[in-house]
């Protein structure tokens, strides 16, 4: 598993048609059915304005491409979506992760601060964007945006942004209110290993190893195990004077992932570093 990309799907917020991306699981996006229909919850068809229902199409396509890596055709659809429907906030969310994903950062906050102008309550937006601020080091506006998406009481996203403050936070040195998300998070969702390998990781850098040593086993005992938290388990185990429960982490990490760095710490027995 390449939890590398495994971490970035997972802290990304949904694209339109209901597409999300990563393990994170599914969003309903914010159509013009959706809004037309809020007060009564009668949706049919003939409530979607005949351009909205155009670029909604298109921005499924887009979407598409967006999750296959074709992130240049996906901003081409993107541009016949917005030309359509120049009101469809969904569109610029897409389009401030495709920017994302390419680098361009100023592009990117463009296009998420002009997808909150159209739609001020998409906690989506408010999580993406607080992700892209988090990424450039600027924790106290992430905290903000994530604030702002945790506020909304129909977010369905809730465990990934506490997980994304989590780590945010612990970026900026906040480990106690970090701990304190990412514990929030996997009590919303125990089985998202991106949640449990940071939380074990915390508690293990302060020192508290009996629990530690219960959310990286509950990780290491499932499908889900990499090298990271085989090794992260190992160094746990070390502390807790547990040589056979060593013993079995150590030979899954050296089966498992022979040309690992953290095969080569293991083989060094590098267990402060």
């Amino acid at each position: 598993m390449a939890w590398g990309r495994l971490r970035a799907a997972l802290l990304l917020a949904a694209t339109a048609g209901g597409v999300m991306l990563g393990l994170a699981g599914c969003a309903t996006p914010n159509t013009g059915a959706d809004q037309a229909s809020a007060n009564d919850g009668m949706v049919t068809p003939s409530d979607e304005p005949e351009n909205r229902r155009r670029a909604r199409i298109r921005l499924e396509l887009a979407s598409g491409y967006f999750e296959e890596g074709k992130t240049e055709v996906a901003l081409d659809e993107l541009k016949q979506v917005i030309s359509i429907d120049p009101t469809y906030a969904e569109a610029f969310n897409m389009r401030g992760l495709i920017y994302m994903r390419m680098g361009d950062n100023r592009q990117a906050e463009d296009s998420f601060r002009r997808a909150l102008q159209l739609n001020p309550r998409d906690a989506n937006v408010q999580h993406n964007y607080g992700w892209m601020q988090c990424q450039m080091a600027r924790y106290p506006e992430s905290f903000k945006s994530f604030e702002a998406a945790l506020a909304n009481p129909t977010y369905g996203g809730r465990s990934k942004t506490y997980l994304a403050l989590g780590i945010c936070q612990a970026r900026a040195g906040l480990k106690p209110e970090a701990e304190k998300s990412l514990a929030r998070s996997y009590e919303l969702d125990a089985g998202n290993p991106v949640t449990g390998y940071n939380l074990a990781q915390l508690l293990y850098q302060r020192g508290d190893y009996q629990r530690a040593q219960f959310y990286i086993r509950r990780l290491n005992n499932s499908e889900l195990a990499n090298a990271e938290s085989l090794w992260l388990g190992i160094k746990v185990e070390q502390r807790m004077n547990d040589q056979v429960a060593m013993q079995q982490l150590g030979e899954q990490l050296r089966k498992r992932f022979p040309q690992s760095k953290e095969r080569l710490s293991l083989d060094r027995r590098a267990f402060d570093e």
